[in-house]
């Protein structure tokens, strides 16, 4: 069975065609994936996020815990202040990527991506000691992400948090849209700046008609997953499930920079001696020379034919037009601007190594 966020019902309405994703009814697109992209990039658009998950950690071993589970040095959080992170599993692999909120020095908001719930949730159980809280808040909690250069002025009548001067990566707390104790931060997945708007399940729908009457005048459409995916793939974004997962390397995905050596954590001393021994692949970002869209999975060779890697991700950018993706290379290839090629249809078709952003 499928679940359904709270405005399943409003997205069907409103012509969206919906599809499955990670066990939810989601909307994919309304007007069309090329449309709502330039919508994102140009104006504001507004994505029902709701399937992600969200748990609260509160106790005095909460931050224990984290420096556990997390890749990242959770301790170099303040109040207000949010950090990328994975969660290394214990035979070299990502149990998932995910976001840590610091609320107070005893209480943390994680967000985490919808297909890995359950699986982040029993992870993070499995090393809980006395002294930490847990609680899943998945289920009640809504979640609508707010992009584009013109966030900023279509949301601002709406809330006291001033959110204009709200830098990367921080959060507030405030009234929005007449809601209380409604959480704000801006760590956008499309390049394009904005805001997530996290709410109780029962003030969603009056969250949501308020941010686009309040956004009419700026030109606000609803937007489908299909441009999030093409909006994250023009930032080199990865995206759990295509690009990372149990089974790939942290470090070959590039996420060296997250992983900190400083501290003790799951897997820790396998990974410090993957990083000494030299890594033998690497996530790169490329764009395509010759026509073709490079699809996940499709083989990715050198020009002798020999097979150097795979595609993880791939699609027709439509501000670039032209075809970008990301995929794993023998580390002898993943220099910017190597000449590589994708097997599409039995032809090799020609890309060039190129680093992400593709969109500056």
């Amino acid at each position: 069975m499928l679940k359904n966020t709270a405005l399943s019902e409003t997205h069907i309405a409103l012509g969206a065609k919906m599809v499955p994703f990670a066990g939810f009814n989601m909307p994919v697109q309304y007007t069309g994936i090329n449309d709502e992209h330039e919508t994102v990039r140009t104006g504001v658009g507004v994505f029902d996020v709701s399937h992600m998950g969200e748990f609260i950690l509160k106790g005095e071993k909460a931050l224990d815990l984290l420096q556990k589970i997390s890749s990242n040095d959770v301790s170099k959080l303040y109040d207000g202040k949010v950090q990328y992170a994975y969660i290394p599993n214990e035979t070299g692999g990502v149990v998932d990527d995910f976001l840590t909120y610091r609320i107070d020095d005893n209480t943390y908001f994680l967000v985490v991506n919808a297909s890995n719930i359950e699986k982040d949730w029993n992870w993070i159980s499995k090393y809980k000691t006395d002294g930490v809280e847990m609680k899943n808040i998945s289920d009640q909690t809504s979640l609508f992400a707010v992009q584009g250069p013109k966030a900023a002025d279509a949301l601002q009548s709406l809330t006291d948090i001033e959110l204009a001067p709200m830098e990367y990566y921080t959060f507030a707390k405030g009234t929005f849209a007449g809601v209380d104790n409604v959480l704000v931060s801006a760590t956008g997945y499309t390049g394009a700046g904005g805001f997530e708007i996290y709410v109780a399940n029962e003030d969603a729908q009056k969250v949501w008609d308020a941010i686009f009457e309040a956004g009419k005048a700026y030109g606000i459409k609803p937007i489908g997953l299909g441009a999030r995916d093409t909006l994250r793939l023009e930032m080199g974004f990865c995206l759990y499930g295509n690009d990372i997962d149990d089974n790939t390397s942290p470090l070959e995905a590039g996420l060296g920079w997250v992983t900190k050596f400083t501290k003790d954590f799951v897997n820790s001393a396998a990974l410090k001696a993957e990083k000494e021994a030299g890594l033998k692949k690497k996530l790169v970002g490329f764009e395509m020379i010759d026509r073709g869209i490079p699809r996940h999975d499709y083989e990715i060779v050198d020009a002798d034919g020999n097979v150097i890697g795979r595609v993880t991700s791939g699609t027709q950018s439509p501000t670039l037009k032209k075809s970008v993706g990301l995929g794993y290379v023998d580390t002898a290839f993943a220099k910017d601007g190597t000449d590589i090629f994708i097997h599409i249809r039995n032809q090799k078709v020609k890309a060039k190594v190129t680093k992400p952003p593709f969109v500056k």
